[in-house]
């Protein structure tokens, strides 16, 4: 039986200030288990609710959790973002746009995790939301900036830059794909945000910490890894994994957030 058949999963459409955001919920049937505090997953810079793939079913049957996906605004099925990214994108996605998105959903407490740039914001959630987040898990998460990062997103802007590459993630975001690749290329290339980094913001977070990281990963190294989770958290380095590691090792992925949740839970 597929994760499908076994969890509901409901489709959300978010009014904001800024434009309509796509959403999805999944959680498990027995009643009671709304109350659970709820796993928001955090996309990356080329990501949507259909690239998260069966991940978000596996999660709500794994940890027994309800595990929310949204698309940002100029990602996926959400709206059109009305221009550029600026510099701080990532905070301004955490104060901005989520406190909405908990609004609309009647979130009060929640679970951060993300994925790559998703993981920057899962941070920036757990240190803009202390009260309210209860843990905080990245996925092949950066939070500075490296030549690692930026090397591989060079090579990206030149893969995507051929036609029939681009054109590969109009399934996802429609004639939005050439603001979304620019959006990632463009922004993260800039001088502006050459500088960014999360590593003040790390250490004032309160809630326990999870970083997996894949030691093949080609945009970042593992040294985000041992920064996110110094302090009160746990590192997992999984070894001949790159920078998705939900899809190259969904089962070795799905066993550490359980544990880690279930510590909590309890």
């Amino acid at each position: 039986m597929t994760p499908t058949h076994t969890t509901i999963t409901d489709t959300h459409q978010i009014q904001t200030s800024q434009g309509r955001l796509h959403a999805q919920s999944w959680s498990l049937p027995p009643a009671g288990a709304d109350r659970q505090t709820p796993i928001i997953l955090l996309h990356d810079s080329l990501g949507c609710i259909p690239l998260w793939r069966d991940f978000p079913q596996k999660l709500a049957l794994a940890t027994g959790h309800p595990v929310i996906a949204y698309d940002r605004l100029g990602f996926g099925r959400s709206d059109p973002h009305p221009g550029t990214l600026t510099a701080d994108f990532i905070l301004q996605e955490v104060t901005q746009i989520m406190p909405q998105v908990f609004a609309a959903l009647d979130i009060d407490r929640f679970i951060a995790c993300g994925h790559s740039v998703g993981g920057a914001m899962a941070v920036q959630a757990a240190v803009q939301f202390p009260d309210a987040c209860q843990g905080l898990i990245t996925m092949g998460a950066q939070v500075f900036v490296e030549e690692l990062t930026l090397n591989g997103i060079r090579q990206a802007k030149l893969d995507f830059a051929k036609p029939e590459n681009l054109s590969r993630l109009d399934k996802y975001h429609g004639d939005k794909s050439r603001w979304v690749m620019d959006a990632w290329t463009d922004t993260w290339l800039s001088q502006e945000f050459s500088q960014w980094h999360v590593r003040s913001e790390l250490a004032q977070i309160r809630c326990p910490k999870l970083a997996v990281h894949g030691d093949c990963d080609p945009y970042g190294s593992v040294e985000h890894a041992h920064v996110i989770a110094a302090g009160c958290g746990r590192v997992e380095i999984l070894t001949g994994i790159g920078h998705v590691p939900y899809r190259e090792d969904e089962a070795r992925t799905l066993d550490l957030i359980k544990a880690f949740i279930s510590d909590i839970d309890h």
